[in-house]
């Protein structure tokens, strides 16, 4: 790698670095002025504070690394431009597609961090984040009963409750069948009760469900049997009140596997999941609006030495937004199913790619 490549990729990763940091002290500050009356009124302590703006600051930082790239570029960029480097470089022969391709390297390792940070680390601490709001702050809160609820639990069952309660773990008016596995339109057997409980063994300290005040129907090619029932275990049964849990999360409380397995089981149970498949491929599509920042901020700023800068700037500021804006609008479309999920979660990053590149030819190199 060249001097000036070093140089420059130096400058840039301080830059952006700079950039997070004080985005998130913004944030921080605004944010801590707004829930003051809910940190005095909960009487939270100092550490709760901290735990929560330490769970708070993943996803500032996700929505902030696009901002950040695009202002440390154009900083960059108008600093080699103001001290007569940039006039050097292209005095002595390096195209501006040469100077480009160091913040384009950097962009994309920034994009590929990113996503793992979009993916997995965001998720979690989201997680975190809502557990202290409704543990500590009373905000957020959830109610504890949940309604209407489906699950596909492995291959052959799917499960579907009326209401389920997470303090006494009591699924009620629940609906289990069982398909045959080799014909997954044959059903085998389906158990219809008011309950289902869940019983730990003191023992063991294993559970299980128990079905209470229910039916079982079994189904063969020529007859079909009905057996009533007052209380009946039920330990094959997979599904577990964690799991439950676990799949009431929203999106941004899942990360990038576990709402893949939720999109699947959604679609088996007869969903609408057109919401969760965009939110699926947003999770790797934005990580890579750093890119399209670069490539416009770049061009941009390097136009004119003198009055490029604050030009460039408002352009550059302007697309930004046009481009966040539209990817929120395109997001509509695929929310209802008009358009397709991976279309909608990437077309921003198609259309102002390619007017980034149409911008780059336009510049002088």
């Amino acid at each position: 790698m060249k001097i000036i490549d070093r140089y420059i990729i130096r400058q840039f990763l301080i830059s952006w670095l700079f950039g997070i940091l004080a985005f998130l002290i913004i944030f921080i500050i605004i944010d801590m002025m707004e829930k003051l009356d809910d940190f005095i009124v909960a009487n939270a302590p100092s550490t709760v504070i901290f735990q929560y703006y330490l769970a708070y600051s993943p996803e500032i930082i996700k929505l902030m690394i696009p901002v950040a790239v695009l202002l440390a570029a154009l900083f960059v960029v108008g600093r080699l431009s103001s001290q007569s480097e940039l006039a050097a470089l292209k005095a002595s022969g390096v195209s501006m597609y040469r100077i480009l391709a160091p913040f384009m390297i950097v962009a994309l390792v920034i994009s590929l961090l990113s996503i793992y940070v979009n993916g997995w680390l965001v998720p979690y601490a989201n997680q975190k984040k809502s557990y202290i709001e409704r543990v500590h702050l009373n905000r957020g809160f959830q109610p504890s009963v949940k309604f209407n609820l489906f699950f596909q639990v492995g291959a052959t069952e799917v499960v579907s409750v009326n209401y389920y309660d997470t303090q006494t773990q009591i699924a009620n008016r629940i609906s289990i069948q069982d398909f045959s596995p080799k014909d997954e339109t044959k059903l085998v057997r389906r158990y219809d009760a008011m309950q289902m409980r869940w019983r730990t063994d003191a023992q063991n300290q294993k559970g299980g469900w128990v079905l209470l005040r229910g039916t079982l129907r079994q189904f063969t090619d020529t007859a079909q049997t009905l057996t009533s029932f007052i209380d009946l275990p039920f330990n094959e049964l997979s599904l577990t009140p964690e799991d439950i849990e676990k799949k009431q999360r929203t999106p941004d409380e899942m990360n990038y596997t576990e709402l893949g397995e939720f999109i699947q089981n959604q679609s088996k149970a007869g969903q609408d999941i057109s919401r969760w498949q965009v939110e699926y491929h947003m999770k790797i599509a934005f990580p890579f609006a750093s890119v399209i920042m670069v490539l416009f901020a770049v061009p941009f700023a390097s136009g004119r030495p003198r009055t490029g800068a604050a030009l460039g700037f408002g352009i550059a500021t302007a697309v930004t937004f046009l481009y966040l804006g539209f990817m929120k609008a395109s997001q509509v479309f695929g929310y209802n199913g008009d358009l397709d999920p991976f279309i909608t979660a990437w077309m921003a990053n198609f259309i102002f790619f390619l007017a980034g590149m149409i911008n780059l030819f336009r510049v002088q190199k």
